[in-house]
């Protein structure tokens, strides 16, 4: 039995990197997504979007697998890494309680799940920030924990693309 990666391009994860590259820290998710696009890796499909929840929600619904990064501000250390996994726990409100659309990725994530639309697997890592603040630059506690979590996603990403092929000797 030997170990191989899916490429099939139907398959890439979907990797949504939220935030307003314009306050600072909460730019941490378009940073995230900026820089896997920059490695052109094969199994992963890259965007950025400002995290307003209905169009989340129409982005992912034809999805398998996905991966949302966003700033939180929940009032945790700054460089705070949380993660989410969907399928075994809905997301608390507080971490994604600051954005200024009609409803945050948390609502989005349970609004799907009510119309069965979620995708099979969703996982959420939010990073705390320290600056929201007008400006376009990550503090450094940001920049070195977005590098940190970029890595998170790399080595997820391989572990759910991987899957075993049955070779046959004769």
């Amino acid at each position: 039995m030997a170990a191989t990666l899916n490429t099939d391009p139907a398959e890439k994860v979907l990797v949504i990197g939220i935030g307003n590259e314009f306050r600072n820290d909460d730019g941490v998710g378009i940073y995230v997504a900026r820089r896997l696009r920059k490695l052109n890796l094969p199994h992963i499909k890259a965007i950025e979007h400002l995290g307003e929840g209905a169009q989340l929600a129409e982005l992912w619904k034809s999805k398998r697998s996905v991966i949302v990064i966003d700033a939180t501000a929940s009032g945790a250390e700054p460089g705070t890494i949380f993660r989410f996994d969907t399928a075994k726990q809905p997301i608390p409100t507080k971490f994604f309680h600051y954005s200024t659309h009609d409803f945050s990725v948390a609502e989005s994530i349970e609004v799907s799940r009510a119309l069965s639309v979620l995708p099979e697997r969703l996982v959420v890592y939010g990073i705390e920030g320290i600056n929201y603040s007008q400006g376009n630059t990550l503090s450094p506690i940001a920049r070195k924990t977005a590098e940190y979590v970029l890595d998170l996603v790399i080595e997820e990403v391989a572990r759910t693309t991987m899957r075993k092929v049955h070779t046959h000797q004769e």
